[in-house]
C-alpha cells in the first residue's frame, strides 16, 4: 500500500510538468552511500540551504560520510547565486563544483547552455521526484510554499484557507510574501499563481496592501510579533519554529493547492574534481543524505524517508499541488520578475 501511494506521488509530479527520466531505474543495486571509493581534494558547493542547516547538519554529516574530501560551502539566496554564477561563467572562472539552489527552472537553462555535467547516481533509481533524463540534475529536496498564521492572534476557523483568500479585504495591510526578485522559491510561486489566476491576482494582492519582504525569515519574525496576520512562506520555516522553539505559527496547505518546489542538485561541467563532486551527489541522494534533508525541515525525494517533524506525508497534499510550467519560468525569468515588480512593488 505504501509503495502504491508513492507511485501515485511520482505520477503526480509528472503531471505537474516535471521531467522524470529513466536514468538507472532498472538497476537492482542497493542504496549507495558516498565514500565507497576513495575521493580526495576539494569540492565547492553553492547552495541556498539556510546557513544554520549547513553548519549543524550538512558539514558534519558529509565530513563523516566522505572522508578525505574537503567540502566547502558558499551560501546565498537563489537569485544571489544565479548572479554570481553568471559573472563567473562570463569570466570563465566558475567556482562551484556542485550546485544546490531552489529554482528547478534555472537548471533547465544551465543544461541548455551546456553548463552541467551529466551524471546518473547509483541512488537515482530511488528518487520518486523529478530528474533529468540525461542525468544533468536530480531533485534533492522538496520545499513547499504554503500559508502561515499565528494561532495566538487568529483562530484556526478565521485563518485564510486558500491563496484566493489572501485577496479578502479583511486581510488588507496584514499579509506578506517573500521577494521573487531575491528568492527562488518565491519566484516559482509567483509564476505558478500568475498562470493559475492571471496577473490580476497580484493586482488584487497589491490592492490589499501585501508587503514584500526580502525573504522568509523576515516574514516569520513579523508573524510572531503580529505585524502580519498571514503570509505566503516556506513550510520548512514554520515547521522548524514550531518544533524547536514551540512558537504558535501554524501551516495551512491551501485548498487551491500548495506550490511544491523539487529543488535539484547538479554538477557544473567545469568542475576540476568530478569524482569528488559525484561523491557529494551520491551522498545527498542516499537514504542517509535524505534523512539529513528532513532534519533540515524539507521533504525527501525518496519514498523510504519519513517527512519532517510536524509535517504530513507528501502524498497527502501533493495531488492538489498547483502545476508549475518550468520551461516557461526558465525562458521568461526576466519578464515574470518585471511584471511582478511593476504590478506589486511600484
Amino acid at each position: 500500500m505504501k509503495k502504491a501511494k508513492w507511485m501515485a506521488v511520482a505520477a503526480t509530479l509528472v503531471a505537474m510538468g516535471l521531467v522524470v527520466g529513466c536514468g538507472s531505474n532498472d538497476k537492482k543495486a542497493a542504496d549507495t552511500k558516498a565514500g565507497g571509493s576513495k575521493v580526495s581534494g576539494e569540492v565547492m558547493v553553492y547552495t541556498s540551504i539556510y546557513p544554520d542547516i549547513i553548519d549543524s547538519i550538512c558539514k558534519p554529516n558529509i565530513a563523516k560520510a566522505i572522508k578525505g574530501l574537503n567540502v566547502k560551502w558558499f551560501q546565498g539566496g537563489t537569485e544571489k547565486i544565479k548572479t554570481k554564477i553568471a559573472g563567473e561563467i562570463k569570466a570563465d572562472r566558475v567556482g562551484a563544483d556542485v550546485l544546490m539552489v531552489a529554482d528547478p527552472s534555472y537548471y533547465l537553462k544551465l543544461k541548455d547552455e551546456k553548463h552541467l555535467l551529466n551524471y546518473v547516481s547509483p541512488n537515482d533509481k530511488d528518487i520518486i521526484s523529478s530528474k533529468d533524463k540525461d542525468g544533468a540534475w536530480a531533485a534533492v529536496r522538496i520545499s513547499n510554499m504554503i500559508i502561515a498564521y499565528n494561532s495566538d492572534k487568529i483562530k484556526p476557523e478565521d485563518a485564510p484557507k486558500s491563496w484566493k483568500d489572501l485577496t479578502d479585504p479583511k486581510w488588507k495591510g496584514k499579509i506578506a510574501m517573500p521577494n521573487p526578485l531575491l528568492s527562488g522559491t518565491a519566484f516559482v510561486a509567483v509564476g505558478a499563481l500568475a498562470d493559475k489566476y492571471g496577473w490580476e491576482y497580484f493586482d488584487q494582492l497589491k490592492a490589499n496592501d501585501i508587503r514584500v519582504e526580502q525573504g522568509n525569515s523576515a516574514i516569520q519574525n513579523k508573524l510572531l510579533t503580529g505585524e502580519y496576520s498571514a503570509a505566503m512562506i516556506l513550510e520548512e520555516n514554520i515547521l522548524k519554529l514550531a518544533a524547536t522553539k514551540h512558537e504558535p505559527l501554524k501551516v495551512i496547505y491551501p485548498s487551491d493547492g500548495v506550490i511544491s518546489i523539487p529543488s535539484p542538485i547538479a554538477i557544473m561541467s567545469t568542475t576540476k574534481n568530478p569524482e569528488g563532486a559525484k561523491a557529494v551527489v551520491d551522498w545527498w541522494l542516499s537514504k542517509e543524505g535524505q534523512q539529513a534533508v528532513v532534519k533540515g525541515w524539507m521533504h525527501s525525494v525518496r519514498a523510504d524517508v519519513e517527512p519532517p517533524t510536524g509535517a504530513p506525508a507528501l502524498q497527502t497534499f501533493i495531488g492538489k499541488a498547483i502545476k508549475v510550467n518550468w520551461e516557461k519560468l526558465a525562458n521568461e525569468d526576466a519578464k515574470i520578475k518585471e511584471e511582478f515588480r511593476a504590478r506589486v512593488m511600484d
